[in-house]
C-alpha cells in the first residue's frame, strides 16, 4: 500500500489532524501557562469580545502538523518536497522571530518590515533559481517528430520515453506556465524578453526569478493581512490547499493530465502528500482558532501559509490562477493599498486624510459595519470556495 500515493496522502492527512488536535491542545495550554499572548488592538466596536491574554505563536502547531507527516510519508529527496519544506521552515522562522519580538521584547512592531521583505526575497531567489535551473524540475512533452524545439527548451534524459495510448513523451526543461481561459494554454516566460533580440532567452531566469519573488512576497503578506479574525486565514488557507492539492494530483498523474489536456509534471504527485498535511494542519488548528479563539497563529503561521501557497502555485505552474483562488488574499492586500494611497493623496491635496473603507484590511471594514466576526469569516470562506471551484473549472474552460 505504501507505493500508492493515495494511501500516503490519507495517512498524512490523518496524522496532521491528530498532531494539530491532540498535541495542539498541549501547546495551547503551555502558551497559556507561559502567558505568551499578543496585544490586540481595540477597534472601538460595540460589543467587541476582548481578546487580551489569548496566546499567540500557535503557528507552531501548524508547522509541526505539516512537517512531521511530510517527512514520514513523502519521498523527502524529491526536489519539490525539499523545496516546499524549506519554504515552510524559512518563513515559519521569520514569523517566529517577529512573534518573539512582539511577545518577549514587548515591541508591538515586531520584526522590522524591511527584514521580513528581505527574508521573503531570499526565499523567492532560492525557489525561482531552483525551479529554473534544477534538471529534476521538468515537464513531459509529446515527441516533436523532427519539429524544431521551441526557444529556451531542452530535452532532459532523451533516452527515456513514456508511452500513453501510442503517444511518446520526453522530459523537457522549459520555463512555461499555464494560462487560463485559452485553448493553447501554455506560456513561455522567454517570450516576455524576446523583443530584446536573438539570444535574449538565456536571460529569462532573471525575469522568472523576479516574478517568483513578487508572487511570494505578495501572497505571504496577503495571508498575513487576512489573519485578523478568528478562523479567517486558517479556513481560507485550508480551502486553497484543497484546490492546490487537486492541481498537483492531476498534473502529476499522466492519465489525468492527458485527459484534461494539461501539462504533465513528472514526480509532482509527491507534493499531494505535503498538501494533505497542510489541509489537515489547518483544519485541526481551526478547532482551537475558531471563534472565540483559544490561540492565534501569529506571524509564525500566517507568513508560512502564504509563502507555502505561493510556492505551491508556482511549482504546479498555476501562478496565473492565484488572483482567482487567492481572491480573498488579493482583496485584503488591495484594500490596504487603496486605503493608504487614498489617505496620503487626500491629505496632501486637502490637508486632511480621507478614507475609502471604514478600516482596512477589508474584514475590519465589515466589522465597523456591525457584522459579527464569525459571519465575516464564514462568508469569506464561502467566497474562497466559489473562487476555488472557478479556478478548478478553468482546467476545461478554454
Amino acid at each position: 500500500m505504501w507505493q500508492f500515493i493515495t494511501f500516503r496522502v490519507t495517512m498524512a492527512l490523518l496524522l496532521s489532524l491528530a498532531i494539530s488536535l491532540l498535541f495542539g491542545k498541549r501547546i495551547v495550554r503551555y502558551l497559556q501557562k507561559k502567558q505568551i499572548g499578543e496585544t490586540i488592538r481595540d477597534l472601538g466596536l460595540e460589543g467587541q469580545v476582548s481578546k487580551k491574554g489569548t496566546p499567540t505563536m500557535g503557528g507552531l502547531i501548524i508547522l509541526a502538523a505539516i512537517v512531521i507527516p511530510t517527512i514520514l510519508f513523502a519521498r523527502v529527496l524529491n526536489v519539490y518536497i525539499l523545496l516546499i519544506l524549506l519554504c515552510t521552515i524559512w518563513l515559519g522562522l521569520i514569523g517566529f522571530i517577529d512573534d518573539y519580538i512582539k511577545v518577549f521584547k514587548k515591541n508591538k512592531e515586531g520584526l522590522a518590515g524591511r527584514f521580513k521583505i528581505l527574508g521573503q526575497i531570499g526565499l523567492g531567489l532560492i525557489v525561482g533559481l531552483t525551479l529554473y535551473f534544477n534538471d529534476n524540475v521538468v515537464i513531459s512533452r509529446e515527441v516533436m517528430n523532427g519539429k524544431k524545439m521551441p526557444a529556451n527548451e531542452r530535452v532532459i534524459n532523451s533516452s527515456e520515453r513514456i508511452t500513453v495510448d501510442g503517444q511518446k513523451f520526453v522530459d523537457v526543461k522549459t520555463p512555461i506556465t499555464t494560462i487560463p481561459f485559452v485553448k493553447n494554454h501554455e506560456f513561455n516566460y522567454s517570450k516576455l524578453i524576446s523583443w530584446i533580440g536573438p539570444g535574449a532567452e538565456k536571460y529569462t531566469f532573471i525575469l522568472y526569478t523576479l516574478i517568483v519573488i513578487i508572487i511570494i512576497v505578495a501572497v505571504s503578506n496577503g495571508a498575513n493581512l487576512t489573519d485578523g479574525l478568528d478562523g479567517l486565514a486558517t479556513g481560507v488557507s485550508a480551502v486553497i490547499g484543497i484546490c492546490l492539492g487537486i492541481f498537483a494530483y492531476v498534473s502529476g498523474n499522466i492519465k489525468f493530465a492527458e485527459y484534461l489536456n494539461i501539462m504533465y509534471i513528472p514526480n509532482l504527485g509527491e507534493l499531494s502528500i505535503f498538501i494533505a498535511a497542510l489541509v489537515g494542519a489547518c483544519v485541526g488548528f481551526l478547532w482551537y482558532n475558531a471563534f472565540p479563539a483559544q490561540v492565534f497563529m501569529g506571524d509564525t503561521g500566517s507568513l508560512a501559509l502564504g509563502g507555502i501557497i505561493a510556492s505551491l502555485a508556482i511549482i504546479v505552474r498555476k501562478e496565473l490562477l492565484i488572483p482567482i483562488f487567492c481572491g480573498v488574499f488579493l482583496v485584503e492586500n488591495l484594500s490596504v493599498l487603496i486605503q493608504v494611497t487614498y489617505f496620503k493623496y487626500t491629505k496632501k491635496k486637502y490637508g486632511e486624510g480621507r478614507r475609502v473603507f471604514l478600516m482596512s484590511p477589508l474584514h475590519h471594514h465589515y466589522q465597523k459595519l456591525g457584522y459579527h466576526e464569525s459571519k465575516i469569516s464564514v462568508r469569506f470562506w464561502i467566497v474562497t470556495v466559489m473562487c476555488v471551484v472557478f479556478a478548478i473549472a478553468t482546467l476545461k474552460m478554454r
